[in-house]
């Protein structure tokens, strides 16, 4: 009942608000409260009827109302992971499973704001084998969860033994991610514990990041296997312009056998970031004869 009588004022109503959907969380009470009656409205009728569609990325998907959303589909159906709106679709013909899914809020989430930013290629998807560098508390890592599904697996590294506790609580209810509360920058300390895979996203917020992530790639990632890391442009250098910033981080990245391939800035949900994609250790192309 809480759920339901969320999702009529502060979710539907406002949450999701005036075209941030995806900021639902963010802006909650103050445009929940502008919503008004509309939002009543909106909420009642999407507590039986929510309109899902695929998004163009595997494994995540939009809600479609006044204003879209992002959403996974939750690998633990009934938690919320950081307080985020759920939904339940109604079942397709023939089916009598209703599915949920999970509102991803872009200005939590960094990898939630480069697909709403629309980032062009996401190699997060079903089935995936991740290495998370800098999984704090675990929200992003709730939704990577989804994506990949039962088939995937996600490590999720975090050093702080606080935010280490919340990940490993998150992990409890999801068996496809395995927290591991260790130094990334020791990544021999760990990779016991980790087999190959094919994506590495990192979010460490550390100047030696690009340094944290090859390493990383040199112990776990597969050759043609993909980096995606959120750059913070202060953490690196305070003193420089942000573009200055990442074009540095991006150079490390070539030096070290990482093919970029897309630089995407993370603006209006996180003021000067940006998430880079790259390919490790690339095939190189053979020239015709």
């Amino acid at each position: 009942m809480g759920k339901g009588g969320k999702g009529k004022g502060k979710d539907k109503g406002g949450g999701k608000g005036k075209g941030k959907v995806k900021g639902k969380g963010k802006d909650g009470g103050k445009k929940g409260g502008k919503g008004g009656k509309g939002g009543k409205g909106k909420g009642k009728k999407g507590a039986f009827k929510v309109v899902i569609e695929a998004h163009r990325h595997e494994g995540v998907f939009i809600s479609k109302g006044k204003d879209d959303s992002l959403v996974t589909r939750n690998m633990a159906p009934g938690e919320s992971v950081y307080g985020e709106k759920r939904l339940v679709a109604e079942p397709e013909e023939g089916s009598e499973e209703k599915i949920e899914y999970r509102v991803w809020n872009p200005f939590r989430s960094k990898l939630g704001a480069g697909i709403v930013g629309g980032i062009g290629a996401m190699p997060i998807k079903p089935g995936s084998k991740v290495l998370y560098l800098g999984g704090a508390s675990g929200t992003t890592v709730s939704h990577v969860s989804d994506m990949i599904g039962p088939e995937g697996v996600v490590y999720a590294v975090e050093f702080s033994h606080r935010s280490g506790r919340d990940l490993t609580n998150m992990a409890k209810r999801r068996p496809n991610v395995v927290p591991i509360v260790e130094d990334a920058r020791q990544p021999q300390r760990y990779r016991m514990l980790i087999g190959m895979v094919d994506v590495i996203f990192s979010d460490v917020a550390q100047p030696d990041q690009a340094r944290i992530v090859t390493l990383n790639a040199s112990f776990f990632l597969k050759n043609g296997g993909w980096v995606v890391i959120s750059i913070k442009a202060n953490c690196v250098d305070s003193t420089a312009a942000p573009e200055a910033v990442f074009a540095m981080e991006v150079d490390k990245l070539r030096k070290d056998g990482c093919k970029p391939k897309e630089q995407l800035t993370l603006e209006p949900y996180h003021r000067d970031h940006a998430l880079v994609t790259g390919i490790y250790r690339a095939a190189k192309k053979k020239k015709d004869d």
